[in-house]
């Protein structure tokens, strides 16, 4: 019989230290009048698209409305709809939805290698 007192080994584990990400150069944003003045549109109507969803927005430290630099295309896109299909801009909001799904979906085909020039029951 031996002698020696059976020992058990405890792992000890240490909690996950937590990821810290320090943006180097912070994200470009566009203030309100920016995106007013490179869209010729007042910035009540763009406050306005704000507020009815159409368009997102941050506030910055402030609380002015910042905009992503895509911001002046996606106007374009609303005022091209309103203007050239005549839709009002609760409309406007599911036509965006709308696209923004095909485009999503599109790349999702892209991606698989499936061709969607083709009609599927060819």
């Amino acid at each position: 019989m031996s002698t020696h007192a059976n020992t058990t080994r405890t792992d000890t584990r240490y909690a996950p230290v937590p990821s810290i990400h320090y943006d180097l150069v912070p994200a470009r944003r566009l203030s309100l009048e920016t995106v007013a003045r490179r869209t010729g549109l007042h910035p009540d109507l763009v406050a306005r698209f704000v507020a009815l969803g159409l368009l997102d927005a941050e506030r910055d430290h402030a609380g002015r409305l910042v905009f992503a630099p895509s911001a002046p295309a996606v106007l374009g896109r609303i005022e091209r709809l309103h203007a050239g299909m005549c839709l009002n801009y609760a409309s406007i909001g599911l036509v965006l939805d709308l696209l923004d799904r095909i485009d999503r979906l599109e790349d999702a085909l892209r991606r698989s290698g499936a061709r969607s020039d083709l009609p599927p029951w060819t």
